[in-house]
């Protein structure tokens, strides 16, 4: 175990720290209308990893994380065929848009609610997750990627603009 972690959580933790990673340097190319090809595809590549590596965890009846899991795969196979299907033409270049910016954020929100449950200083803020810190940060989380998905949607052009 490395970190107090079996091989297999590191791995998905390591895609999806990855995924995240990518998803902001890809998610800055497209606030400056730029698809940035490579990191995109790394982006998509390890998000849809970590989701589908998520449902490889045991799990007793449905739960929250099986709840963000499968819209993190609605969203995020609706982003790759409006990307490499549909080319972004017309529509599917705001679907992408806005189905990506989703999917990261849903993996950056998970981020979040891991770091309240496993680093001491957090937990000690939010022990149950209810607390008003973990609040406070999810939802700043979340009115950051609703100016950013806003600001992208609105920038990103698509080849046939």
């Amino acid at each position: 175990m490395v970190f107090g972690l079996t091989p297999f959580t590191l791995f998905h933790v390591v895609l999806s720290l990855v995924g995240i990673v990518a998803g902001f340097v890809a998610l800055r190319g497209w606030l400056e209308s730029s698809l940035r090809p490579a990191w995109t595809a790394v982006f998509l590549v390890t998000t849809i990893a970590t989701t589908l590596t998520g449902f490889l965890f045991p799990f007793a009846g449905f739960t929250p994380a099986i709840g963000v899991g499968l819209i993190s795969a609605i969203l995020l196979a609706l982003a790759v065929f409006a990307l490499y299907r549909r080319h972004l033409l017309a529509r599917w270049r705001p679907i992408f848009i806005v189905t990506a910016i989703a999917a990261l954020y849903l993996n950056s929100f998970v981020l979040i609610a891991q770091a309240f449950l496993k680093v001491p200083t957090l937990h000690a803020l939010a022990p149950t997750g209810t607390e008003p810190a973990f609040a406070v940060a999810q939802g700043l989380l979340l009115l950051a990627f609703l100016a950013l998905g806003y600001r992208a949607t609105t920038r990103f052009r698509s080849l046939d603009a």
